[in-house]
């Protein structure tokens, strides 16, 4: 085994699985309710490098229990990374776009200062100072708006409304990159062999699909590739955040910006659009 992978059921971690030399751990195999256990899994299975695709991901849920979301989200990976550090063995944590408060207009740089609007924001802050607190050789992919065919996104609830309303009303206020499960899996694979190679450049990175988009425009873009000759397509129309009350308040704008990924790791940003017909693609290939 070369790259072990804290996940297996999740997005990422699914995108994961299909890669050799990968082996993805599960709740039964690492809870991440139990942060040490997970810490004393990776001194026992003595990995290359380690990736945390393993999450706390309910945004509202975590406003209702945000000490286990913390757990989860914060102190596991943090355990992961001190295990990491004493073995000299690099580490790569996903975290996220919502770390951010979504002020301004223009795109969030890695070195950004943090500031989260709500519970599950606040415990993936945690799991990143406690990353970066190891002192270890560590890498931090902050990323966006993941979909793909496994999993609840936004993707996903599209095609379920998609089935059943013949109008749907998505929020134009909301911006950032729409990013595929299977383009991250890709370019956590880089990043992980080149830390194996020695040459990984340490620190916090972005990674999202482009060009950033408004939710509306996201939904807009799905229901034409779900009905690619118009029958039966459900309107989509424009509302507000104001519209859609949620338990947790989402960040207006996530642009982040992905020119450090680019220039350190050669990693571009996908065209979340190609990505999009691709994972489409797969839910119509399942249905055969």
């Amino acid at each position: 085994m070369t790259v072990l992978v804290f996940g297996k059921t999740g997005q990422v971690a699914r995108e994961l699985a299909q890669y050799s030399d990968v082996r993805c751990l599960d709740r039964a195999d690492a809870d991440l309710s139990q942060p040490l256990h997970c810490g004393n899994m990776i001194r026992r299975l003595q990995p290359e490098v380690v990736i945390n695709a393993a999450a706390f991901t309910g945004v509202d849920e975590a406003e209702q229990d945000e000490a286990l979301a913390t757990v989860i989200n914060g102190d596991a990976p943090a355990a992961m990374a001190v295990a990491c550090a004493e073995m000299a063995v690099p580490f790569v944590h996903i975290s996220t776009d919502y770390v951010f408060d979504g002020t301004g207009s223009t795109a969030f740089a890695p070195d950004h200062e943090t500031c989260p609007l709500g519970a599950y924001g606040r415990s993936k802050q945690v799991g990143e100072r406690g990353v970066v607190a190891a002192g270890g050789k560590y890498a931090i992919l902050r990323t966006s708006w993941v979909y793909s065919r496994h999993g609840k996104n936004f993707l996903k609830t599209m095609l379920r409304l998609s089935e059943t309303r013949d109008q749907l009303g998505i929020v134009n206020d909301q911006i950032g990159g729409p990013t595929s499960a299977d383009d991250i899996a890709r370019a956590l694979i880089t990043m992980a062999n080149s830390a194996i190679s020695g040459t990984a450049p340490w620190g916090t990175y972005h990674f999202s699909g482009e060009p950033d988009v408004s939710r509306y425009e996201l939904a807009k873009e799905i229901v034409a590739h779900l009905f690619p000759d118009g029958n039966n397509r459900p309107n989509v129309e424009r509302i507000t955040s104001k519209d859609y009350p949620t338990k947790a308040k989402r960040p207006a704008n996530v642009q982040l910006d992905c020119s450090k990924i680019l220039r350190e790791f050669s990693i571009e940003r996908p065209n979340w659009s190609h990505s999009l017909k691709r994972v489409v693609a797969d839910f119509e290939s399942e249905k055969v």
